[in-house]
């Protein structure tokens, strides 16, 4: 009889660390999502193979990343974050703006 179940990482394998996304989409916009992710300065730690979905899905791949993201500083309470180029946008204006096709 087998002992009770260890629930949790083998000691065997290496730690993994990053963020784990799978994308799911066309060849051209699986492109540009990793495309967008490494000129945003995240590393690639591991790319997956790009696999084919087939019924439905048919003409669209999925893909496994993993990507190390670099910790952002925190803001100190209370301080505004950095709005440089930003703009408030009046939403009560924006509404009776909207023009409805």
């Amino acid at each position: 009889m087998a002992g009770p179940r260890r629930d949790g990482a083998s000691p065997r394998d290496a730690r993994l660390s990053g963020l784990e996304i799978w994308l799911t989409g066309t060849p051209a916009e699986l492109d540009a999502a990793t495309a967008a992710l490494t000129a945003a300065g995240h590393h690639l730690t591991q790319r997956g193979t790009r696999r084919p979905l087939t019924g439905a899905d048919t003409g669209r791949h999925r893909l496994y990343l993993r990507v190390s993201v670099a910790a952002t500083t925190a803001r100190r309470p209370g301080r505004a974050p950095d709005t440089a180029g930003a703009a408030l946008i009046d939403l009560d204006t924006a509404c009776t703006q909207r023009h409805i096709a």
